[in-house]
């Protein structure tokens, strides 16, 4: 037996839209990095990017469940002494809440090359227009 290796074809690499209007941040990450690597695919193979492009639209619409609007944080260091900043969701979603997504859909990414060269494919935006029309993506809706 030899082990079977799938020809990755870019050409026929799909678009999906998805809808982030009253979706909960960590149930809507895992759709989204699965359809990333293309997990829901038959020709799914770990070391290989045969996934689709991503367009998350209304990200500012996100929910996150229990206290975490006020109570989470998340931390950046500069590196420099005193460049250690923490910010809530509130304010991040006041400012960048396309970052909330981007943040949760890349820790449930790989930590390697292929890891950012799968984030690449993922289009956020914090309204509900986006300039990807031309390329006829299919519309997902959310299940979660």
């Amino acid at each position: 037996m030899k082990t079977f290796l799938p020809k990755v074809d870019v050409q026929r690499r799909g678009w999906r839209v998805i809808d982030a209007q009253g979706a909960v941040l960590g149930r809507l990450a895992v759709q989204v990095a699965d359809a990333l690597r293309g997990k829901d695919k038959p020709v799914f193979t770990p070391h290989l990017d045969a996934g689709d492009f991503v367009v998350v639209v209304n990200a500012e619409q996100v929910i996150l469940t229990g206290k975490k609007e006020t109570a989470k944080e998340y931390m950046s260091y500069s590196g420099w002494k005193g460049g250690e900043h923490r910010r809530t969701v509130a304010q991040i979603r006041a400012v960048h809440p396309e970052r909330l997504i981007l943040h949760a859909v890349k820790g449930m990414l790989p930590k390697n090359r292929l890891g950012d060269r799968l984030l690449t494919k993922l289009k956020v935006y914090a309204g509900g227009e986006h300039p990807h029309a031309s390329q006829q993506p299919k519309t997902i809706t959310y299940a979660g």
